[in-house]
């Protein structure tokens, strides 16, 4: 069974630099699509009217030339073709016929065009051509010009890609200034965000709000104010717990050393022996009160410290504490590494009594004359003990108040439970095992810490 406990989990969604960059990036492309789109349309019809103005440019150009060609001919009615000076492509073609559509004169890639006749002065438009028709000497000339309208379509085509294809890398380099720009403008939100996340294991200080924007400005009011209630309300658990512990010791404490004397002073038989469980019963209760007041302590809060500590000499102090009262030491195979230089950020009396719960419990529930084996080391403390197996299903029960397992020893069923509450309440992870990994039998409780190596 493993138990994280305070592990803070972010949320499964975009991040806002994430979401801001990419639709950011999105409408620019967009802005600039339409941008193309429009600049498109004006520029075909610019365009149009461009080689519409070429068109009836060539045919003006054309009618007095033709006009003087015709006035010089010696009487022959062949149509003439204009020979081309070079190779080149002719986009606008011409063709001069009389009134009977004779021709009488043409470019030399007229006859490819087939530029239709009987088209009346002006511009027309037919499936494949644009042209334009110019009147002279009473209708007895026409001259037409034409252009093939693949042409003018693919200018226009050309212009609009010439608009466009510059999108290639203006994305790239607007997703990467987007990016940027995101990413400064919410610097201080991640600041803020990073300095939320470090108060969510014991650390009650305010939150810095430097810096942010006057959207998040009155969450940092909100969070700080929040944050203060909150130490206040522990400050006050705390105190009640330690003043609690205080009362009930002392009344407990002095009830039973009545008892005990009672029992000294009384005679042998039935009220000596009422007196002998009254004092059994005290101590019971003695035993009981001091765990509830540590559960209450885990449960409560506060179990982190201000600066990290080492763990070494506490755990020593509470197996000389241990041994002193049980005279148990020798039954403890303790493993320290000299050089481990283990700290941690644990509350030094919270780490006590995670770490007297769980050997009191190995000693108490393992195997007579079966060493109780500690290490302390490497990120982990473990406390592992002989006895039987533990069924997978109660295992997982074990950290639940007032669950024992299968033993015939005196507890209270609260040792587990408050060793889980102390993992939970500081980000620890507690992980029981039995029987212990490579052996038949046992029981291992293993608790995983952040450590620090020591200065």
């Amino acid at each position: 069974m493993n138990e994280a406990v305070g592990d803070g989990r972010r949320g499964s969604g975009w991040s806002l630099r994430l979401r801001l960059g990419l639709w950011l990036a999105l409408a620019v492309t967009a802005l600039w699509l339409a941008a193309a789109t429009v600049a498109g349309l004006v520029l075909r019809r610019e365009i149009g009217e461009v080689f519409d103005s070429a068109l009836q440019e060539v045919a003006q150009r054309v009618l007095p030339l033709a006009y003087a060609e015709l006035l010089s001919r010696d009487g022959g009615s062949a149509t003439q073709h204009m020979a081309p000076i070079g190779p080149h492509r002719e986009y606008i073609t011409y063709v001069v016929r009389d009134a009977d559509g004779r021709e009488l004169l043409q470019s030399s890639d007229a006859d490819l065009m087939q530029i239709p006749r009987g088209l009346p002065p002006g511009f027309h438009s037919t499936e494949r051509l644009r042209t334009y028709t110019e009147a002279a000497v009473r209708g007895t000339i026409l001259v037409t010009t034409a252009e093939d309208l693949g042409h003018r379509r693919a200018a226009v085509r050309r212009a609009v890609v010439a608009l466009i294809w510059p999108l290639v890398a203006l994305v790239p380099i607007a997703l990467v200034g987007v990016w940027l720009s995101v990413r400064l403008s919410l610097r201080p939100v991640i600041t803020f965000r990073s300095a939320i996340e470090e108060r969510g294991r014991g650390n009650l200080a305010p939150v810095a709000a430097v810096g942010l924007p006057e959207e998040i400005a009155p969450v940092a009011t909100s969070v700080n104010a929040l944050l203060e209630r909150l130490r206040g309300a522990l400050e006050a658990e705390r105190g009640f717990t330690a003043n609690s512990a205080h009362e009930l010791r002392t009344p407990i404490a002095a009830a039973l050393a009545q008892t005990q004397r009672l029992v000294a002073e009384l005679p042998g038989g039935a009220p000596r022996e009422r007196a002998r469980s009254v004092a059994v019963a005290l101590k019971r209760l003695s035993r009981l009160s001091e765990k509830l007041l540590q559960l209450a302590k885990a449960e409560g809060g506060g179990l982190l410290a201000e600066t990290p500590t080492p763990l070494a000499p506490v755990l020593r102090h509470v197996i000389a504490d241990i041994d002193r009262l049980t005279d148990r030491g020798e039954d403890l195979m303790v493993e320290i590494p000299p050089d481990s230089g283990l700290v941690c950020d644990l509350d030094p009396d919270a780490f006590a009594i995670l770490a007297r719960n769980l050997i009191e419990n190995a000693l108490k529930h393992g195997t007579p004359g079966t060493p109780v084996r500690l290490r302390l080391a490497d990120g982990l403390f473990e406390v592992s003990n002989g006895g039987p197996v533990v069924p997978a299903d109660r295992l997982a029960r074990l950290i639940r108040p007032f669950e024992r397992g299968p033993t015939g020893a005196e507890g209270s069923g609260l040792g587990l439970a408050i060793v889980a509450a102390i993992c939970r309440g500081a980000g620890l992870t507690l992980d029981l095992a039995s029987p212990i990994p490579g052996e038949a039998d046992g029981f291992r409780a293993r608790v995983r810490f952040a450590a620090v190596p020591q200065a």
